[in-house]
């Protein structure tokens, strides 16, 4: 699909996927046999292209690696063959690529339009504008034209590193910036649309928590809560780790923010129940409700006498350390939550608390009966001569609770 006023201009995308057009047809960026020099060859070139590149630093990034008794002659052919591919793609014929006292220079004679360069003079535009109108739309038009990392998966070279370090770091100044002014505003509806960017071009970084906010503020709380909920299963999955805190704390927010119409009381406690058919084994719940039920459940022990108990079960393998093979972790994890579930009673409370990992409060219980617990939750898991298995850690809530007593005692 030809960009618009792509016409006799050379467009050069460097952010996510590094690819180069000329009259809407891609002549670079493909993968294949052949690809990988001139690709680095056209990186190099029409980055920055007015300053030029030092030819010395052209032949390590080509031939890094490689033990060349000629590089003069080396260099010579990759120019060549580089200039053939460019005639053939039907760009002018000129010298493409010239050279001036040791440095190689992209020609003046056919334009070039490269998405880094228009990203670092919106950015140098922003740290020069005071009026709060416009440095917003200069801060989210940074923002937008970043579309991932600096050449991608391709960012092996030293320079190339340096680079995607550098627009990383002015994409995250103008998001900072960009929230603050739209927080200003109020303007949700434009800081959501802007946490769900930044939280896909630059991943695992905890942007959600901007969407979170936006959604938080405006009182949409089902999209918050589910939102929150795809957040923590998608952590989980690619870093077995929870989101920030902050994102917790926003969600808790919610709570008390929450105000309902004028209802009944049988009203009220018929939305309370739970509704569809009746489900055997325990009950799962996301982090914050297991977090509120055991906070709540320790202020109830502290008179009652019941007998509580915390179990995490994790997934090990044959030599007892926990699995990592990601593969198959996911799998086993989904078969473990079913052991788990199906061994535990209604009453009891389910939580995943990270990858291959799993929290349940053990109601009315004793040690005996956990160690019971455990060999039938085993007796679920294990299938086969497979030498994977759980381990369990144990621990009786209100022993942890008076523990903690004696503590603030103490001091």
């Amino acid at each position: 699909m030809r960009e618009k006023g792509s016409e006799n201009v050379l467009y050069v995308h460097t952010f996510g996927e590094f690819y180069v057009t000329w009259n809407g047809k891609r002549i670079a960026g493909r993968s294949g046999a052949g690809e990988t020099q001139f690709v680095s060859l056209l990186q190099l070139l029409l980055h920055d292209h007015g300053r030029g590149i030092e030819r010395n630093l052209l032949e390590e990034v080509l031939f890094a690696g490689r033990d060349l008794q000629d590089r003069g002659h080396a260099m010579r052919s990759v120019l060549y063959n580089a200039r053939k591919r460019l005639r053939k793609a039907c760009l002018p014929e000129p010298e493409y690529i010239r050279q001036s006292s040791g440095v190689c220079y992209w020609t003046d004679e056919v334009a070039v339009v490269e998405d880094a360069a228009r990203m670092d003079r919106l950015f140098q535009e922003v740290g020069a504008e005071e009026d709060p109108g416009r440095l917003l739309e200069l801060c989210l038009s940074v923002c937008y034209c970043y579309t991932g990392e600096f050449l991608g998966t391709q960012a092996k070279a030293l320079w190339a590193e340096k680079e995607a370090r550098r627009y990383r770091e002015q994409f995250c100044y103008c998001v900072e910036h960009a929230v603050e002014l739209l927080r200003e505003q109020k303007d949700y509806e434009q800081m959501e649309k802007l946490g769900l960017h930044a939280a896909k071009v630059h991943p695992l970084a905890d942007w959600e928590t901007v969407t979170m906010e936006a959604l938080a503020a405006s009182g949409r709380t089902v999209e918050a809560r589910k939102f929150y909920d795809d957040t923590v299963s998608f952590y989980f999955q690619e870093q077995g780790m929870r989101p920030c805190e902050r994102l917790t704390e926003l969600l808790h927010s919610l709570g008390g923010r929450m105000e309902h119409s004028y209802t009944a009381f049988d009203e009220i406690q018929e939305l309370l129940a739970e509704h569809g058919e009746r489900v055997s084994g325990g009950y799962i719940c996301n982090w914050p409700v297991f977090e509120g039920i055991y906070q709540m459940l320790v202020r109830m022990l502290e008179r009652s006498g019941q007998s509580v108990y915390l179990m995490l079960c994790t997934l090990v393998d044959g030599k007892g350390n926990p699995v990592e093979d990601s593969s198959v972790l996911e799998q086993l994890t989904d078969r473990l939550c079913e052991a788990v579930r199906c061994s535990v009673r209604r009453s009891d409370v389910i939580n995943r608390y990270g990858k291959g990992q799993y929290l349940v409060l053990l109601f009315n219980t004793t040690r005996e009966s956990c160690r019971i617990l455990q060999k039938r939750i085993n007796g679920r898991f294990r299938s086969g001569r497979q030498r994977l298995g759980v381990r369990y850690h144990v621990k009786s809530v209100i022993c942890t609770q008076k523990m903690e007593q004696k503590i603030m005692n103490w001091k």
